[in-house]
């Protein structure tokens, strides 16, 4: 007899959407889903729970490899609990990642190394970018939202207006508009 198979769905943050992680997961016997970011498996507490609550003879299944893990250390521990507890884990996107072979394994650690070092090359880009942008002159933080328009942006959140759409009107990124809406203050800090 074969055990559960558990979908394991995971955004970074409240305005991304699980759509298409739910639909690649499809006839899952329960799907776990989670808002938070991938960097700390610690802060992960769905997932923890998953992990502690699959038998032997489960599996979960999930997207891709990123969804799972952001670097190869927690990728590998992961996939290694799992193992020893006798628990399956799949990956739709890459199904040659069967990590119940070793030859499954070692492609599953050569592409979690490939995604991390593209993390990290995205990460310096985005730090040489900024560097030559201050030397030029052209760097300015992000601007901060005035209380009126914290209350303005709040109302209209709890309207039903899409934050990225409210965000876009007033010229900020998303992350600042949260980071308002949840400080209230009269000049909520940029993060």
């Amino acid at each position: 007899m074969t055990g559960r198979v558990y979908g394991y769905a995971r955004v970074s943050s409240k305005d991304q959407n699980l759509d298409r992680q739910r639909e690649a997961l499809g006839g899952v016997d329960v799907l776990v889903e989670e808002t938070v970011s991938g960097k700390n498996v610690a802060d992960r507490e769905r997932l923890r729970t998953l992990m502690a609550f699959a038998q032997v003879g489960d599996t979960i299944r999930v997207k891709s490899i990123d969804r799972l893990a952001r670097d190869t250390r927690d990728l590998l521990r992961i996939v290694d609990e799992m193992a020893e507890k006798g628990v399956a884990v799949e990956f739709v996107d890459s199904p040659m990642l069967n990590v119940s072979t070793k030859e499954g394994r070692a492609m599953l650690t050569v592409f979690a190394a490939f995604a991390e070092l593209e993390r990290e090359a995205i990460r310096e880009r985005q730090r040489e970018g900024i560097a030559l942008a201050k030397a030029a002159g052209k760097y300015r933080k992000a601007p901060k939202l005035t209380s009126e328009q914290v209350a303005d942006a709040r109302a209209r959140a709890e309207a039903g207006v899409p934050k990225a759409r409210i965000a876009r009107d007033l010229g900020v990124s998303r992350q600042t508009l949260h980071t308002a809406l949840r400080a209230g203050t009269d000049e909520a800090p940029v993060v």
